[in-house]
């Protein structure tokens, strides 16, 4: 490889590295239209591991929008990034392959909206599919990979000695 090449690999990775750190904190902030623009045209994400649904950008937007109501704070943790690139057969534009492990937690909001304890928190692998476009790196797909999920404990009440 030419330094040129190696200069230009590094860039890349970090184009792509930015694009995931935008989902997550677009996901955590519910700004669904700067969530919508992170997609290449015709992109789609698959939440249905995580009780979710599978669509297109502007579907799965919606539907994010309605289901984080009930999640006043999220914080998406994003690790693990394995970055892969490559070319696709029928297309001039470069391609990569994001595997990354997350960890998500969530807190509840309580009856006025305020957010409450204890937390919901779920974790697993994201699989991100990129293109390189007009405008940069976008996604193409997004698949959640949900291996597990922690579901708040109902309180005991104390016993009486």
């Amino acid at each position: 490889m030419t330094q040129r090449v190696e200069l230009a690999t590094v860039m890349d990775r970090f184009a792509v590295d930015g694009l995931v750190t935008d989902y997550a904190v677009v996901v955590d902030d519910g700004d669904w239209d700067a969530y919508r623009g992170l997609f290449a045209p015709g992109g789609r994400a698959d939440y249905r591991s995580a009780g979710g649904i599978e669509g297109d950008a502007d579907q799965v937007a919606g539907w994010l929008a309605r289901s984080m109501e009930l999640f006043p704070m999220r914080q998406h943790l994003i690790v693990n990034r394995r970055v892969r690139f490559g070319v696709l057969d029928q297309d001039s534009g470069d391609t990569a392959r994001v595997q990354a492990d997350y960890i998500n937690p969530m807190r509840f909001a309580g009856p006025e909206g305020e957010p409450t304890a204890p937390d919901f928190v779920c974790g697993g692998r994201y699989v991100f599919g990129l293109v390189r476009t007009h405008l940069g790196w976008r996604l193409r797909e997004v698949v959640v990979q949900e291996k597990w999920r922690r579901m708040p404990q109902p309180r005991q009440k104390p016993s009486a000695t």
